[in-house]
């Protein structure tokens, strides 16, 4: 039977830097309060992702520094913003030891020990498609890079960095994607080149001493399918040898890949426990209940292993985006539905300002106490067992009444446990009143029905929004609106 495990995700940075500030001093990792880790496993959390743990260097700090289109974006973040706030990105990294600022690698490590007390399992990243300029292969191995020419600098600039090494100049790509310019504080990494493959797989074998899991950065940048179409290179699989190499020694580390593009199930199939699942983020948030039900038809073998999310540092704040019946309706479908639940800092208490990983400071927000609530109901639903460990199943609503087609704006489903335990779950993710006859799999007939429970109202009985009859159960939701209901019956 499948787990279903919730990930947190931390800006350590931004935590850091606020207790620096209340201590008068550098705080590092010890500083984390046993408090604090209590209280993400009193939420549910079974991983901690811990965002910029690695290394920065000053060649990727100062080019954020004079960025002017990221430092009017940081400004909007921060108004009073200072060179101070700006660490560089957490993903232009110098090297893969433990921050020296952040306490290094002893430091981190008693912290994993202590988390590990909790029953809490630690997540770091891998950024498999760049480093920062001042890595120290552009010295000692520049052929680990994309190499580019004059004309290439001259043709595409946002592509391409004049780097002085040791060896002489160079001319070096930027870390890209292949829809966008190169991100300009990292350089791009030559998986054509074995020996770089090789270098990186010992990087990988290196982070899995730190914790137990990694995500791994724009995953799908380094498939050779995708590597050839950005650079017109031909290059070997990296993903299924580096896994296998790390799960010879830690046979339960967990990979997360970031991946798009509908590159999911190639990733799953190369090694990968989760990878995200953005087409169902970006389906919730276009408003429509159809393409989220399509959705959910794929095969449990692929939806078990996707992360479910509705906010990340990537992505706007789930409070901005969503007017709150829209989020509490998302975040039902999101994270009640098969798969790793991935919550992100900030999101639980409703703030709105999204935070660079090029910060080191956060803003000032006010907490939404209607985001709060929400959160503390759907956390509570995921410690129950049959949201934890149970059997899922999509349900298809049927319409009541001739020519009312209202049904196809309800997004239905159940779970059962070994219990026997069986939990309904009924979302109207429509602007529209709407109504329909869900009839579960496996349920008793309607004479043994003495009871429904709506749990997320805080289990007020809504009698006239629902009614068990031997066709099923008729509901009405209004716009957005949600059910989370057990059917109590006689044994």
């Amino acid at each position: 039977m499948p787990y279903y495990p919730t990930i947190f995700q931390v800006n350590l940075r931004v935590v850091l830097n606020a207790l620096t500030k209340s201590l008068g001093r550098q705080a590092t990792f010890d500083d984390i309060s046993d408090d604090l880790i209590a209280d993400w496993t009193d939420r549910g959390f079974d991983w901690i992702w811990l965002l910029s743990v690695w290394q920065t260097g000053p060649a990727a700090r100062s080019l954020s520094r004079n960025d002017a289109n990221l430092r009017a974006e940081l400004q909007d973040t921060i108004a009073d913003l200072t060179d101070e706030c700006i660490g560089g990105s957490g993903f232009a990294i110098q090297e893969y030891t433990v921050s020296r600022e952040l306490g290094g690698d002893a430091s981190l490590a008693r912290l994993r020990e202590r988390m590990k007390s909790h029953g809490l399992k630690l997540m770091l990243d891998f950024v498999p498609n760049h480093m920062a300029p001042d890595h120290r292969w552009v010295d000692e191995h520049p052929d680990y890079f994309v190499l580019g020419a004059e004309e290439d600098l001259a043709k595409e600039p946002q592509n391409y960095r004049r780097v002085d090494t040791l060896r002489g100049q160079r001319i070096i790509a930027l870390g890209r994607d292949p829809h966008f310019a190169g991100w300009a504080d990292t350089l791009q990494l030559n998986y054509g080149n074995l020996a770089l493959q090789q270098a990186m797989r010992e990087e990988l074998q290196r982070i899995s001493q730190s914790c137990d899991g990694v995500r791994c950065d724009m995953a799908m940048l380094i498939l050779p399918a995708v590597f050839h179409k950005t650079w017109g290179m031909e290059s070997q699989s990296f993903w299924p040898n580096a896994i296998r190499k790390v799960r010879e020694s830690h046979p339960n580390f967990l990979f997360l890949a970031e991946v798009y593009w509908d590159l999911e199930w190639e990733l799953q199939q190369q090694g990968f426990d989760y990878c995200y699942d953005k087409r169902l983020y970006d389906r919730l948030r276009d408003g429509a209940a159809t393409p989220v039900h399509w959705h959910l038809v794929a095969g449990l073998d692929y939806q078990n292993r996707l992360a479910r999310f509705l906010e990340n540092h990537d992505e706007k704040r789930a409070a901005e985006l969503f007017p709150f019946a829209k989020h509490r309706a998302a975040a039902v479908v999101t994270y009640l539905t098969p798969g790793l639940r991935f919550f992100h800092q900030g999101q639980l208490e409703g703030y709105r300002k999204r935070i660079s990983p090029h910060l080191v400071r956060g803003p000032d927000e006010q907490i939404d106490p209607d985001v709060v609530r929400l959160y503390d109901k759907v956390l509570e639903l995921l410690r129950r067992p049959s949201l934890k460990e149970g059997n899922w199943k999509l349900l298809d609503p049927k319409p009541i009444g001739h020519g009312d087609l209202s049904n196809e704006n309800i997004i239905a489903f159940q779970w059962d446990d070994a219990n026997g335990s069986m939990l309904l779950v009924a979302v109207n993710y429509s602007e529209l009143n709407s109504r329909a006859c869900i009839e579960p799999q496996g349920t008793p007939s309607a004479q043994a029905i003495v009871r429904i429970e709506d749990l997320f109202l805080d289990g007020v009985d809504n009698r006239d929004r629902m009614q068990w009859t031997e066709e099923g159960l008729r509901i009405e939701l209004p716009a957005w609106g949600v059910h989370v209901v057990t059917l109590i019956h006689r044994a």
